[in-house]
Formats: C-alpha cells, structure tokens, sequence
C-alpha cells in the first residue's frame, strides 16, 4: 500500500496541502496590503515627518538640495556642451527629479524589508504592506521636488512649449509608481535572502546615473556624428533612458518616440511576472530570512 493510500485511510481523507507557495495567496497578499492603506498612508507620512523632526521647514529640505544640485549640474554642463542655459537646466532639473523617484525606489526597495525587520515579526499584516508604504513615501518625497518645475516653468519660459501631449506625464508618473512596486518586491525579496544584492544595486544605480542622459544629451551626441553619433545607441540599452524620457520629455515640451513606451510597458509586464513569481514563492519565508 503506498504512503498516500495509508495516509487517506488513516484520516478519513486526503491530508490537505498547504497554500502558502500558490498564486492566490500571492494576490491575496497584494489585495490585502493595499486594503490596508490606512495603515500604510500612515506610516508613510509618519515616515517623512521623522526624518524631519525638530526641523523648520521640514521635507522642503529635498526639494532645496535638489534645486541646488539642478543649478550645479544645469549651469556648468551648459557651459562644457555649449547648451543655452535656459534650454538645458529645464532638461537637467526634470531629469534629476525623475531619476531621484527612479533611483530611490530602486535603492529603499531593496532593503524595504530588512528595514521593517521588527514590523514583518511583530504586526500581523500582509507584506506588501512594507511596499505600499515606501512608493507612497517615495511620491510625497515627487510631489516636494515638483515644487521647483512649477518655479521653472515661469522662470524659463517653459509653459509655452507645453501642449496637450504634456498630459502624457500623468501616466507616465503612475507607470514609474507601479513599476516601484515591482521593483519593490522582487529585489526585497531577494536581497533578505542574499544580502549581498543592495550594495550591488547601489554600485549599479550609481553607474546608470552617468549613463543616463541627465547631464548629457542624445542629441549633443547625435550632432558631433561619427563614433559619437554611434554611442547614442549604447543609451538606448540603458532601460532607465526609456524611463526617463516618457516622463521628461512631455513636462518639458519636447517630442517623444513611441517606442519608449513600448519598451516600459513591455518591463512593466515581465517585471511584475516575476515579482508574482517571487512573492508566490518566497513570501512565507521572509520572516525568517530578516
């Protein structure tokens, strides 16, 4: 008689499986968290607000470093690639931004459970509660920095270059937020199992930094020709550029391609495919794994 047939007869009935590596409990997961959004809402904005004790003007302090740090970087690589001052700091300053959203969720996503060692084992809720709560601080922190384009639309003279299309940005936002999560899950996942991965990443993000064009144009490079014209291409393997553009190009004015979303949308998919996989796997062993 076989293990499964003593089993059956010993309980009246097939022992029942556990659902704890299915895809309903994944999604279930994902539903719960979100139903949750009090709880996240919360301790997001409590978050930011920590940061900030004690301090007079409080998370208006990103929205300066990063106003400064635009300046810099707008007026000096205006100055080496011989740009106008008034088109390239726009293109500078959105880009930062952009990327500050972009690199954050990458970096904060990959130790957002490590960092909620003590919530994932003492309150019972579900884990893309952690997520949630770090893309929604990640938009406040958005919504502070856009504090300086809506200085610089009136301040350059960019609000006339703005048409319909530019309300292509309000999507594009919300894609980025909805591949912050993904982003979120699958390299949070992983790096409480293999610690190794966050420094990784940062190395990497750090490196993405300069290859994507923030202070540099495609279309300085396109314009030298040659070898250089050629490196234009190399930019376009760089998923960040596509990123970027679908937001940049639309707050600023300029013409976009439609492969750029194309490209996103398609990362989009097979990058939430695999947070799936991720969270339906290895979501019950989070807890022992921070």
């Amino acid at each position: 008689m076989s293990a499964s047939a003593i089993e059956t007869e010993a309980t009246g009935g097939p022992l029942p499986t556990s659902d704890s590596q299915t895809f309903r409990r994944a999604f279930k997961d994902l539903r719960d968290g979100f139903a949750q959004r009090e709880l996240w809402l919360s301790l997001g904005w409590q978050d930011i607000k920590q940061r900030y004790r004690r301090s007079v003007i409080g998370p208006f302090w990103i929205t300066i470093a990063t106003g400064v740090q635009a300046a810099a970087m707008g007026i000096l690589y205006s100055a080496l690639l011989d740009i106008p001052l008034d088109e390239f700091l726009p293109y500078v300053t959105v880009g930062l931004i952009v990327w500050n959203l972009i690199s954050a969720s990458i970096l904060e996503g990959s130790e957002v459970f490590i960092a909620n060692e003590g919530l994932i084992k003492q309150l019972p809720s579900a884990l893309s509660v952690h997520v949630y709560r770090l893309v929604w601080r990640q938009l406040l922190l958005f919504a502070h920095n856009l504090v300086i384009y809506v200085v610089m639309l009136f301040a350059f003279g960019v609000w006339r270059h703005l048409t319909w299309m530019s309300l292509a940005a309000i999507p594009a936002i919300a894609l980025i937020v909805v591949n912050a999560a993904w982003v979120s899950i699958m390299f949070g996942i992983f790096s409480t199992r293999y610690r190794d991965i966050a420094p990784i990443l940062g190395s990497m993000t750090l490196l993405l930094f300069v290859l994507t064009p923030i202070m540099w144009t495609t279309q300085s490079l396109e314009a030298q020709g040659g070898q250089a014209a050629e490196r234009v291409k190399l930019a376009e393997l760089n998923p960040l550029f596509h990123y970027l553009d679908i937001v940049r190009a639309p707050m600023i004015g300029q013409d976009q391609q439609a492969y750029h979303w194309y490209i996103v949308l398609t990362i989009t998919v097979v990058g939430w495919a695999a947070a799936i996989l991720a969270l339906r796997k290895y979501r019950a062993r989070v807890p022992y794994w921070v």
